[in-house]
C-alpha cells in the first residue's frame, strides 16, 4: 500500500438491443486570486483497503516484470488501488513511466493490467489502477462513475509515479481504454505534467450518455431520461439503497445485437470475467449518467497540443467514431491508428492484435 507520498507499504438508440447496452453504461481572474488567499487542505491519508494477495487477472503473470500492490488518494481523499509493474532489468537510471486505465467498468486484473505489464515488458514503469469506487478502490460499493473524479483518478496517478524513486517525473504517459480514453484525454488537456497520452478504443462517456450511440437521441428522449433518472434519486433516497442498473445478460439467448454479444464474449466469459468488475456483473446504477450528460468531456482536447496523441481504434468496432471525431478536434501533434479488422474489444486482449509495438515507439519517442 503507499500513500499520497507515494510511499509503498508491502440511450436511447435506434434499436432496443442498444437501449440495453446504454443500460450497462449506467446510461476570471477574480476568483482565481481569491482561491489563492484561501490556505490550502493537507493532503488526505490513504485509508486502509482489502486487498487481494494472490495473482487474480484475467492475464498471465510476466517472468520479466516485478509487480506489486499499491494505494495512493487523489485530491477528493479517495484511496485508490493500483497495481505496480516494474522491469527486472534495469539500470539504476529512473524510467518512463505510464498510468493505465479502463475500460469503463472493468478491473486493474483485466485489459488495463494487461496493457500495464506489457508496457513494463518493454521498459517502463507503469500502474494500471481502479479509478474511485471500482474494483478494490474506495467506494467500490456504490456502483457509480464521475466524469470530474474519474478524470482526477489520472491526475493522482500521474502523482504517484512523479514521487516514485525508479520515475523520471518528466517522462510520464498515460494510456486510456474504452470509457477511459475519453478521461485520459480529459485529463492530460488539464494535466500539463503529462507529456504524451495514447487511447485504445476510446469512448466519450459523456457524449454516449447525453446523446446516445450515433448521437441519436432526441431532445425529448434526454429530457425523459434525466426526469426519470432524477425522480429515481428520491426513491433511492426513501430505499437507502441505489437501484441497479443492470449489466450484460447472463446468457445470449435472445439477443442478436453484435456490440452486446461482443461485450458478453469478453466480460462474461472466461476470456475477460473477474469477479469486481461492473461490467462483468450487476452493472451500474440507474442514476450514474446523471453527471455525464451535462459535462463534455472532450471539450478542450485541443489543449492537448503541443504534446502527442495516439488513438488507436478498429475498423470494425462501433467505438470508432468517437476516435474519429476525438481526432479531428484535437490539435497537432496527433495521430490516428485504425486496426483493419478489428472490433472494440479486440483492443482489451487480443496480443496479436494490440499494437503494442506501436504504443513502445509513440512513448519511446515521446518519454525520451
Amino acid at each position: 500500500m503507499t500513500n499520497k507520498t507515494g510511499q509503498e507499504v508491502a440511450i436511447e438508440t435506434p434499436d432496443a438491443g442498444r437501449r440495453n447496452l446504454l443500460k450497462l453504461a449506467g446510461v476570471s481572474s477574480a476568483t482565481i486570486a481569491a482561491a489563492s488567499l484561501v490556505a490550502a487542505p493537507a493532503m488526505a491519508k490513504a485509508k486502509s483497503l482489502n486487498l487481494t494477495d494472490e495473482w487474480d487477472k484475467t492475464f498471465e503473470k510476466s517472468d520479466a516484470v516485478d509487480h506489486k500492490k499499491v494505494t495512493f488518494t487523489n485530491r477528493y481523499g479517495i484511496t485508490l488501488a493500483g497495481d505496480l509493474y516494474i522491469p527486472k532489468e534495469r539500470s539504476g537510471d529512473k524510467l518512463p513511466a505510464l498510468a493505465v486505465a479502463g475500460p469503463f467498468g472493468a478491473v486493474k486484473e483485466q485489459a488495463a493490467g494487461l496493457y500495464a505489464q506489457t508496457m513494463a515488458e518493454r521498459g517502463f514503469v507503469t500502474v494500471a489502477f481502479d479509478p474511485s469506487f471500482v474494483g478494490e478502490s474506495q467506494g467500490a460499493d456504490l456502483s457509480v462513475a464521475s466524469p470530474d473524479i474519474n478524470t482526477e483518478d489520472f491526475m493522482a496517478a500521474v502523482d504517484f509515479l512523479g514521487l516514485h524513486e525508479a520515475v523520471d517525473q518528466e517522462r510520464i504517459g498515460i494510456i486510456g481504454i474504452c470509457g477511459f480514453g475519453g478521461m485520459a484525454l480529459n485529463a492530460v488537456a488539464a494535466d500539463k505534467r503529462v507529456k504524451a497520452v495514447a487511447t485504445a478504443s476510446m469512448y466519450d462517456m459523456s457524449r454516449v450518455m447525453a446523446k446516445g450511440y450515433y448521437d441519436a437521441m432526441t431532445p425529448e428522449q434526454r429530457a425523459e431520461a434525466m426526469k426519470s433518472m432524477s425522480y429515481q434519486r428520491w426513491e433511492d433516497a426513501k430505499s437507502g439503497e441505489a437501484a441497479l442498473a443492470g449489466g450484460l445478460p447472463d446468457t445470449l439467448e435472445g439477443i442478436d445485437d453484435p456490440v452486446i454479444t461482443m461485450y458478453y464474449g469478453y466480460y462474461k466469459t472466461d476470456r475477460g470475467y473477474h469477479p469486481r468488475s461492473v461490467n462483468s456483473n450487476a452493472g451500474w446504477t440507474v442514476t450514474n449518467p446523471l453527471s455525464f450528460m451535462n459535462m463534455p468531456l472532450l471539450t478542450y482536447v485541443d489543449e492537448i497540443s503541443p504534446r502527442p496523441m495516439l488513438l488507436i481504434a478498429g475498423s470494425e468496432a462501433h467505438s470508432k467514431y468517437f476516435s474519429d471525431d476525438a481526432y479531428a478536434s484535437a490539435a497537432d501533434p496527433k495521430e490516428l491508428m485504425i486496426i483493419d479488422g478489428a472490433d472494440h474489444c479486440d483492443l482489451y486482449d487480443q496480443v496479436d492484435i494490440i499494437p503494442f509495438d506501436k504504443l513502445q515507439s509513440f512513448f519511446d519517442k515521446n518519454l525520451a
